[in-house]
């Protein structure tokens, strides 16, 4: 990694954590870009050179979802095999999200500040409206089938993550990448393949 790689690297990182601990400190509406830049030592605009908003700092894994799912392509062509080639990668991005160890304070934020809830339905839209357009784009699915997968894939995300905040509001600890894989065998028993 060059060194401007490693700057940018750590500057995303530096952000994140500010908006993290403002937002904690004194909830999601009252933390602004000028708190979070004076916490990093920076000014506004150069915030707005790494995040287009603080809840794209708070939450930068489901944008990064989002710009990842849109430009996959799934190995299978039927609308199963890109449901789970979507879900494989959901699983992946999930674990990638684990890694920033960020994961249980914004697990407890979900818990604790009801504006999360809004934003994160805001980034669930998004994710569902650009997903199945690509996969209508791509000539993958019909416009009905990429509806569906693409609220699947987005249902599928919001309750493994939600079932996390459940746990760990609940004292519990919890592996939050099981959970996922739980999350996708639940779904497969809803809807079981018939012969």
């Amino acid at each position: 990694m060059g060194i401007r790689a490693e700057h940018r690297a750590q500057m995303l990182g530096d952000i994140q954590s500010a908006t993290l601990d403002l937002v904690e400190e004194n909830g999601l509406d009252a933390t602004t870009i000028g708190h979070i830049a004076a916490r990093v030592g920076v000014t506004e605009r150069t915030f707005f050179r790494y995040y287009p908003s603080k809840e794209h700092a708070l939450l930068p894994g489901l944008q990064d979802l989002i710009d990842v799912l849109v430009v996959l392509e799934a190995r299978r062509t039927d609308p199963a095999g890109i449901l789970a080639d979507l879900l494989a990668e959901c699983r992946q991005l999930f674990a990638a999200e684990v890694e920033r160890n960020y994961f249980r304070r914004i697990s407890r934020l979900f818990a604790k500040d009801p504006d999360m809830t809004r934003v994160v339905a805001r980034y669930e839209r998004d994710l569902a409206q650009a997903l199945s357009s690509a996969l209508i784009q791509q000539g993958a699915l019909g416009a009905i089938q990429a509806l569906l997968v693409a609220e699947v894939v987005t249902a599928t995300w919001r309750i493994a993550w939600q079932a996390l905040a459940l746990r760990e509001g609940a004292g519990v600890d919890a592996d939050p990448v099981s959970l996922f894989d739980d999350t996708v065998r639940e779904l497969g028993t809803l809807f079981p393949v018939r012969g």
